[in-house]
Formats: C-alpha cells, structure tokens, sequence
C-alpha cells in the first residue's frame, strides 16, 4: 500500500514564537535541502493571498499555470548556473545526434526545448519534495482542488494548493 506521510502522518504543532531562526532549525531539522524548502516557503508566502493560500492556479506571464510550475518556473534560473546543466545539455546532444558544435539555429532550439523540459520536469519534483518537507515540519498545509471537489488526495485532474500557516507569515514578513 502507498504511503503518503502529510496525510497520515500528524504535522508538529506550529511555532509559537516564530522568528526566522526558529523556522530554518525546525525546516533543516525536517529536510535534506532546508536552503531550498526556506526558499520555496518564502515564494509561497510572498505570493499567497490574504488567507495564505496560493493555487491551485497562479497568473504567469503566458496565463494560469499550476502552482507547483509556477514554483518551478521561478526556481529554473538556479539551475542555470549549475555544473550538471551543462552535463544535460551534452547529453541532450549526444541524443538528437547532433554532437558537440550543435549545428544549426534551429538544431541548438531543440536542444535547449529539452533541457528546458528536463529542468522542469526536475523541478517539479523538487518542489513536491520541499513542499512535503514544510508540510512535516507543520509550516505549510496542502490539500488539493479541482475536477470535482475539493479533496485531500491527489489525482483526478486536481492540483495542489499551498496554505501558509499564519504565524510562519509573521515570521517572514519581520524585517530581520
């Protein structure tokens, strides 16, 4: 059977006294990436709305996209810089055939296509695991919207939506 631990599993009570000290020890005491689930926190606490929800669906600059691609699109320039990109894109290469000058305009469009597509695909699941980690930690609420109802499982056309919890907002938006 699966197991889907935000689900079943009890989330710590919240912070009482939260500042942001106290959330990066209780997110690194949670999660392998604390520098990346503090980052996805804090995006989805600056962009939620005046209840602390953000989704299921967010405005982009080409209409409403998911949350978690919205996420993944805001995050994608981390990955521009890293070493294993540049890994990708030779095995992208090497895939299409194309070898290490790439060829034409439109060959190096194809490849960059598909490294786009992989840094995406990634990056959603990156996001999934760090939105999972701030839902152990008891920062963050997720249930999921859609086709018919909304629902605590996943699937059947519906997408997630992300609930900051209040006194996580309050510790983010204190100058420091």
């Amino acid at each position: 059977m699966f197991h889907q631990p935000d689900l079943f599993d009890q989330p710590r009570p919240p912070i009482l006294a939260p500042d942001l000290p106290a959330l990066v020890e209780r997110i690194s005491s949670v999660s392998k990436r604390p520098r990346y689930a503090l980052l996805v926190l804090n995006l989805i606490a600056k962009a939620a709305g005046t209840n602390g929800s953000l989704g299921p669906y967010v405005p982009a600059d080409c209409g409403m996209v998911p949350v978690r691609d919205w996420l993944c699109q805001a995050l994608a320039p981390l990955a521009n810089r890293d070493c294993r990109r540049l890994a990708m894109v030779e095995t992208v290469r090497a895939e299409l055939a194309l070898g290490a000058s790439g060829g034409t305009p439109d060959a190096e469009r194809r490849v960059e296509e598909e490294v786009q597509s992989r840094i995406m695909r990634s990056g959603r699941t990156n996001i999934s695991r760090a939105v999972s980690d701030l839902v152990r930690a008891g920062l963050l609420r997720r249930h999921y919207q859609g086709y018919r109802i909304d629902h605590a499982n996943r699937g059947a056309q519906r997408e997630a939506v992300y609930t900051v919890v209040p006194e996580v907002r309050r510790a983010l938006s204190r100058p420091c």
